[in-house]
């Protein structure tokens, strides 16, 4: 039987937080380190082939023992049980949350609704290696009989954001005789630039839709379908042949895959279970797979278990996604801040940022429990980031002598795989600076004592204590990948479970698409269109009918 759980505000833990977060917030981290010889010891954690350090943050052990207490009085071990087990924890949906069993191995049985699921996913991965194989060999001809050697994948949201950042996260073990581009915006420039120095005839289209009926993706899709007709030259009688050469589709409809012409026997399927942000290493990572090969693919997968096992396995004092989950509840909730950055200090990871935007605050960005009560504490951080060391040169600025506390994470890796003089000793010099300078700053004595003048002197001083996660590994290869990602994954469900929402859902993006269908009439008609919005739309309808 499971024992009710009180709201958050009611959890003796969250008032102990209230306590202890006004004895800790006037200590600086200056003190903290010089009262504790060993805390850069006891505060890091590594696991699956990443080193957190996060001795730099704004805690003490007190802290992270009620951190703990917290979780556990929000039924963290259960709810990460329950997910495992295959319950229907997304409740507004009546849905399984089952993204962990897409990178389980062989062998391994995991259920859903009473079904081993895992027989489904092995054989849609090995369908995936089998084409993959086949176009990445040459051995998949295009309607004039060439070879493969461009990749549009069409998608967006999860379909897109998710092959992407894999993509360029793992482009160093890509196919570089083969191009990958990425379409999603429905903004005619998107699709009219990925394709304008293709060869149709050389040129696969990966459509990734789970229903087959997303209002962008299948607007693209058709423009590809026409570009693709057009481009080869074929009539209507060979329409449906060519298409069924130059066209994938990654989705649950067969019936409107067969209908756009797609050979079903060419879809890839993925199931409900699976939501869209959580769904790169489902059958949506077809792109990835084919710029990078079966194995890698396979490699990234098992990187995506070994931190699933932690997270499900592992104490929560040494749980790496628990632990980060419960810093950024840290922050929001006691310390108020707003926005979280995410630094990684690799070119490779420059879409990273991106990617966690959505799994983030699509997830997260929830104003009522799962019962449907309002909340009234603080959800939901903005992600937000940019490589390092660009970010330097713009926004560090505001997080280091700005009015707003931005917890930051900085990602970092021992090796590069582009070895070029000592440019990669400089750019790891600049994490472990950036995490020193926000933590410790820089003093008014120590800024007078390189002689400053007076009236600069304001101006020049950091005041730190500004808190920071380092994460290293010792590579970037699609194994370390994985787990990075299934870490930012987990620790996601961690917020969630503790303020008692549904990360699973995403109710929050329909009414503007339901909005625009009613609208792209009133835009298109010939006649005037009798307006019935607010008099603001009306407006802005009128002026741009006028303008087009």
């Amino acid at each position: 039987m499971t024992i009710p759980i009180p709201p958050l505000v009611q959890r003796p833990a969250w008032a102990a937080l209230q306590a202890h977060q006004k004895k800790i917030a006037p200590m600086h981290l200056r003190k903290l380190f010089a009262d504790d010889p060993n805390r850069a010891e006891r505060f890091t954690l590594a696991s699956c082939g990443i080193y957190l350090d996060y001795s730099k943050n704004r805690i003490s052990d007190e802290t992270m023992g009620l951190l703990v207490q917290l979780a556990e009085q929000s039924g963290l071990r259960e709810r990460i049980q329950a997910m495992f087990r295959g319950e229907h924890i997304n409740v507004s949906e009546n849905r399984a949350v089952m993204h962990v069993a897409l990178r389980a191995p062989r062998g391994i049985s995991m259920f859903v609704d009473g079904a081993n699921v895992m027989p489904q996913v092995h054989e849609v991965l090995d369908k995936m290696s089998d084409a993959a194989t086949r176009i990445r060999s040459g051995d998949w001809k295009g309607h004039t009989g060439k070879r493969i050697r461009n990749v549009v994948n069409i998608g967006i949201g999860g379909s897109d954001l998710g092959p992407v950042m894999a993509y360029e996260a793992l482009k160093h073990y890509s196919e570089r005789s083969m191009t990958f581009r990425f379409v999603s915006n429905v903004d005619a420039t998107d699709f009219s630039e990925a394709v304008r120095d293709l060869d149709p005839a050389e040129t696969l289209f990966i459509i990734a839709s789970k229903t087959f009926t997303t209002l962008e993706t299948m607007t693209n899709a058709r423009a590809a379908r026409a570009w693709s007709v057009q481009g080869l030259k074929v009539d209507a009688s060979g329409e449906q042949g060519a298409v069924a050469k130059h066209f994938v589709a990654v989705s649950t409809n067969a019936a409107e895959v067969s209908k756009f012409g797609i050979d079903v026997t060419n879809m890839f399927e993925f199931r409900d279970w699976v939501g869209g942000r959580y769904s790169m290493d489902s059958a949506i990572g077809l792109s990835t797979m084919l710029a990078i090969g079966s194995d890698a693919f396979r490699d990234m997968l098992a990187g995506f278990h070994a931190m699933d096992e932690h997270f499900r396995e592992t104490p929560l004092e040494r749980n790496l996604p628990a632990l980060m989950g419960l810093l950024c509840v840290w922050y929001a909730d006691f310390f108020g801040a707003q926005t979280v950055g995410v630094m990684p200090y690799s070119q490779y990871l420059k879409r990273f940022p991106a990617y966690l935007q959505q799994l983030t605050m699509e997830s997260n960005g929830k104003h009522v429990t799962l019962d449907g009560r309002t909340v009234d504490y603080e959800t939901g951080a903005v992600f937000w980031g940019e490589p390092g060391t660009n970010g330097q040169h713009s926004f560090y600025q505001l997080i280091h002598q700005g009015t707003k506390l931005i917890p930051v994470d900085l990602i970092g890796f021992a090796k590069t795989l582009n070895p070029l003089g000592d440019h990669h000793d400089i750019l790891m010099s600049n994490v472990f600076a950036q995490a020193e300078a926000l933590a410790f700053g820089k003093s008014e004595k120590e800024v007078r004592a390189e002689g400053t003048a007076d009236a600069v002197v304001p101006h020049r001083i950091f005041e730190g204590n500004r808190p920071s996660n380092v994460l290293l590994a010792e590579e970037l290869t699609p194994h370390a990948l994985g787990a990075l990602v299934a870490l930012y994954e987990h620790s996601v469900f961690v917020q969630g479970t503790v303020w008692g929402i549904n990360s699973f859902d995403q109710w929050g993006v329909e009414l503007g698409k339901a909005l625009a269908q009613r609208i792209i009439p009133e835009l298109t008609s010939e006649a005037e269109p009798e307006l019935a919005h607010d008099s603001s739309t009306n407006a802005l309808i009128r002026r741009y009918r006028a303008m087009k």
